[in-house]
């Protein structure tokens, strides 16, 4: 089967369509607690795989003093687009299309205060490289803000969704969206076994970090190529590949999604 990559900029398309003021606000809060910070004054960021644009724009409202915001994807720096927009076009923001693993073009841009790159690392085709890459961004005393897929085990673990994914993108749409129902009936009936309530699971879900629990699930199906890793595993690969950073904070996930590491660049 020949390899056939998902467009996340398509669906976060779809994901501005219905931003509200609540999902910003709960962008906001969910970087500031990560990073332990009130704002972001005084502070540069870049924003790796920026998708929707979101998070560029919370730099933004927190007052960064200076933003990158770059993706391979021509549609997601067009959802970025849209959001410096709704912000007035600061002078502050720029916006770049181009990829994490070309260090050519990565060597156009200074180290920053603040590198962030969220759930993304892992679609590049190569994640090694894609954290050595963005890692070298970071300033000394700065701060390295990634998410990695976890790795799991199992009849239903990592390597299954490989093939789940591959199928995904290619079948035709009816076929993707019957997945996606199917999909939607396997959380509902999970929670239900589990005697919690999916609809407040699915409205808990919108408070975490102002993503959208539907779009979310086609990101999840559709996230192709996908690669990763343990905690330990990661931990292991930043250790290798970029060296002088020490871990702050690590939040993991012991199933499917994410892990979040905040790293300190000390030397």
């Amino acid at each position: 089967m020949n390899e056939k990559k998902f467009s996340f900029g398509k669906n976060w398309n779809v994901f501005l369509q219905s931003l509200t003021d609540e999902k910003v606000n709960n962008a906001v809060k969910s970087l500031c607690n990560f990073l332990s910070v009130e704002n972001l004054k005084s502070k540069t960021f870049i924003d790796i795989g920026c998708g929707s644009g979101l998070f560029s724009y919370a730099a933004y409202l927190l007052g960064a003093e200076k933003i990158v915001s770059i993706d391979v994807d021509p549609f997601s720096t067009e959802c970025c687009h849209f959001l410096h927009r709704k912000a007035n076009n600061p002078a502050n923001w720029d916006i770049y299309d181009g990829s994490v693993l070309d260090k050519n073009f990565l060597n156009r841009f200074p180290t920053f205060d603040i590198v962030y790159s969220w759930g993304v690392l892992h679609h590049t085709g190569n994640m090694v490289e894609a954290i050595k890459n963005s890692a070298s961004l970071t300033k000394l005393n700065g701060h390295y803000y990634i998410a990695i897929y976890n790795r799991k085990a199992g009849l239903f673990g990592s390597d299954y969704w490989i093939k789940v994914k591959q199928f995904y993108n290619h079948s035709p749409k009816i076929i993707k969206l019957i997945l996606e129902y199917a999909y939607m009936f396997k959380f509902f009936i999970a929670k239900l076994c589990r005697f919690k309530n999916p609809i407040k699971a699915i409205q808990g879900y919108y408070s975490k970090r102002g993503m959208n629990w539907r779009t979310d699930i086609t990101d999840w199906l559709g996230g192709y190529p996908y690669e990763f890793g343990t905690p330990e595993e990661i931990l292991k690969i930043v250790d290798k590949n970029s060296h002088g950073f020490q871990l702050i904070k690590l939040e993991a996930n012991t199933e499917l999604g994410c892990s979040s590491f905040l790293f300190k660049k000390i030397n």
